[in-house]
């Protein structure tokens, strides 16, 4: 089997490369931070649907997102660079309740301006860092692979919140 796996891997005329910090036909780690409203007259994160349970209950609720990327954690004093939008639904009735999530990171200036990232995963609790896989893109980002680890790094005033988000991109290399 393993003869097999490598035969193949060895005569594709294409190869993912999982090369060093910033190659550009590799592993790339690009971080960035989401800025989220949670409150005030224009959020940016509803829930559109509340859960047909009633009270408290997220099981088959669904809510939007549409959150500013920026590539620093200060909101005035770092650069807009994408928008990280998507939806979320309640999909777990244990505890703590599952949301199931599906993003886009949609970039707007930069380097890779025009180009997307789509994530997909659950959000098992919150307060702990959130894994997604990175099942794809756009433009620069054409058959991406690879993950993000979210972190929530707090509520810099009550009606904002502010998360830390690695990515961890595999590039497509044509050979």
């Amino acid at each position: 089997m393993l003869r097999f796996v490598l035969l193949l891997v060895m005569s594709s005329p294409a190869l993912l490369v999982a090369g060093g910090g910033g190659d550009s036909n590799g592993l790339k780690h690009v971080r960035l931070f989401m800025h989220e409203t949670i409150g005030g007259p224009n959020p940016t994160l509803v829930t559109s649907l509340k859960s047909p349970l009633g009270g408290n209950a997220t099981f088959g609720s669904v809510g939007v997102l549409d959150n500013e990327l920026r590539d620093g954690p200060d909101p005035k004093g770092s650069k807009l660079v994408g928008r990280f939008q998507g939806f979320f639904a309640g999909a777990g009735l244990v505890s703590p309740p599952g949301l199931l999530s599906a993003m886009n990171i949609r970039f707007t200036a930069g380097e890779w301006c025009g180009s997307s990232l789509a994530l997909l995963g659950s959000v098992p609790s919150f307060g702990a860092p959130v894994e997604r896989a990175l099942v794809g893109g756009t433009g620069d980002f054409r058959l991406a692979r690879g993950y993000s680890v979210m972190l929530d790094l707090g509520n810099p005033t009550p009606e904002t919140a502010l998360f830390q988000l690695d990515l961890f991109v595999l590039m497509y290399h044509a050979a």
